[in-house]
């Protein structure tokens, strides 16, 4: 690593294995933006962008909010090929497995080609608000208090905040404020019910809840992915869009859909 620091901007030094392709971005006082290329099992290298805090400093929720809805347009790649370092280290295996999930149950219910990458992509960042919740909710190994609950809870709007102004495809950035919505109005940030809540989001919000019940979260181990179907299954209709349901448990219990 220290041969290569004459080319690492300043607050890299902790990307061990990064090799530094481009700075696109970099804030004064808070954080720095730069494409790396990393390894990919399918192509080899990728190249993704970070977000990432300047040396020595510790920027807040509103200092990273602030800087994405004012910067994030300007990056000079497709803003859904970012990878934001954020102080969540759960949420990046449960977007890409809930946008697996869920471009499958797009395509088990014959969506178009377009609606389901469009589905897909948002899944890769349908959490992208969280960086607005402290890192201590965030990775709290026991059950969220009330108020706690209440600050993540802001995250899809959030993440709308953030995607509305961006030019990237309809309805990714409704998709995101939608993916925590509930067809009996119980959901959230809006309350909405049945038909207010746009197909795209119903998919989401069932692949979402079955990765989050079938994979480990930071209060509690796996429940495993029965339980995961049990509960999409006794709230089809009622909680989760009748048709989305039928697709996901067609995936798992007659196609060997496995994460």
């Amino acid at each position: 690593m220290d041969s290569k620091k004459e080319i690492i901007p300043s607050g890299w030094e902790n990307i061990s294995t990064a090799e530094i392709e481009k700075v696109i971005y970099r804030h004064p006082d808070v954080l720095e933006v730069a494409v790396i290329r990393v390894p990919d099992s399918k192509w080899g290298e990728v190249p993704k962008a970070f977000i990432v805090p300047k040396p020595g400093k510790n920027p807040s929720a509103e200092d990273i909010m602030k800087f994405c809805g004012k910067h994030l347009a300007h990056f000079n790649i497709p803003v859904l090929n970012l990878v934001f370092e954020t102080r969540d280290p759960y949420s990046p295996d449960h977007q890409k497995r809930v946008a697996k999930l869920a471009a499958a149950i797009a395509g088990e219910m014959g969506l178009s080609e377009n609606q389901t990458e469009v589905i897909r992509l948002a899944g890769g960042i349908h959490d992208l608000g969280k960086i607005s919740v402290p890192a201590d909710i965030l990775s709290k190994p026991a059950k969220l208090s009330e108020i706690e609950y209440s600050l993540m809870k802001i995250h899809p709007e959030a993440g709308y905040n953030i995607l509305k102004d961006i030019d990237i495809p309809w309805p990714i950035a409704l998709i995101v404020l939608q993916h925590h919505e509930r067809l009996d109005g119980s959901g959230y940030p809006g309350g909405l019910k049945d038909g207010d809540i746009i197909l795209e989001a119903r998919v989401m919000a069932v692949a979402d809840v079955v990765e989050a019940i079938a994979s480990y979260r930071p209060y509690r181990p796996t429940l495993g992915t029965d339980k995961a179907l049990d509960e999409i299954s006794k709230n089809r209709g009622i909680l989760y869009d009748r048709q989305v349901v039928d697709a996901c448990l067609t995936l798992f219990q007659k196609k060997g859909f496995s994460f």
